[in-house]
């Protein structure tokens, strides 16, 4: 905790808002997306999932394959307390959500489902996308999927499997996802390798969204190694989430901003 007040304490000297960025593609994301206050009809749609999670007081064991949960001690777990705790805030789902809206991707990955309060804004972005969802843990995604199937999203392949075998055995090369969103496993190791192993995937249109990139320090350290590499371009910093972007015309810059 003392590690991450620190983080967050660095971010706000660093951050700035779009009346300190030049790039007019950063400053276009920013002005018709990120600080779009406008009220969306989606939003009701995304509360009403969320409030029926956290009206669910059943218990499930979760297996977690990840770097392990700051929050709860022990692998059965309330349900609506995944979702309060654990799962994507209303606020970061519905950023999700404009971010989806605004680039459009045709197809969308997502590391890590969860209770499914991200691949619902996901969907609810672009219906006509395609969407693969992976999860490892199965009482989880059965949860996931039940939500799911209730709104309905039919956009969303839900995919019990764990991460780094999934990604080796997919043929990654002759797909093309537009948007990945890396939820699963929040340890420098395994972001590093699903992100060598995805980036056969990239095109000039692709976004990528990692969560938690403050979240330890070994978390930082894979944060500073991907703004670094070559085919990366311009990086976003909104202390929850790094953005990353491969857009060859633009100049290599990282930016820190405030949401």
């Amino acid at each position: 905790m003392l590690f991450q007040i620190k983080s967050y304490l660095q971010f706000l000297w660093h951050s700035k808002n779009e009346h300190a960025v030049h790039s007019p593609f950063v400053f276009s994301l920013l002005t018709k997306c990120f600080y779009d206050k406008k009220s969306k009809p989606e939003y009701a749609i995304l509360r009403k999932y969320r409030n029926s999670l956290l009206a669910n007081n059943n218990t499930i064991e979760v297996t977690d394959f990840g770097a392990g949960s700051k929050v709860f001690k022990s692998n059965t777990r309330v349900i609506s307390k995944i979702a309060k705790t654990a799962g994507i805030s209303s606020k970061r789902a519905e950023l999700l959500f404009r971010i989806t809206h605004y680039f459009q991707p045709q197809s969308i990955l997502e590391i890590g489902t969860s209770l499914g309060l991200a691949t619902a804004a996901l969907s609810l972005g672009n219906l006509k996308a395609k969407i693969i969802t992976l999860e490892g843990c199965p009482n989880t995604m059965a949860i996931a999927k039940s939500q799911l199937q209730l709104f309905p999203f039919d956009n969303v392949n839900s995919i019990v499997t764990e991460f780094s075998s999934y990604l080796n055995d997919f043929r990654l090369s002759t797909f093309d996802f537009k948007l990945i969103y890396f939820d699963g496993n929040h340890s420098k190791k395994a972001t590093l390798d699903y992100f060598d192993l995805l980036l056969p995937t990239i095109t000039n249109e692709t976004v990528w969204i990692f969560d938690d990139i403050h979240w330890s320090p070994e978390m930082e350290e894979a944060w500073k190694i991907i703004k670094k590499h070559p085919k990366v371009t311009v990086t976003i910093d909104t202390f929850q989430w790094g953005l990353v972007f491969f857009r060859k015309e633009q100049p290599k810059e990282h930016f820190v901003i405030r949401i």
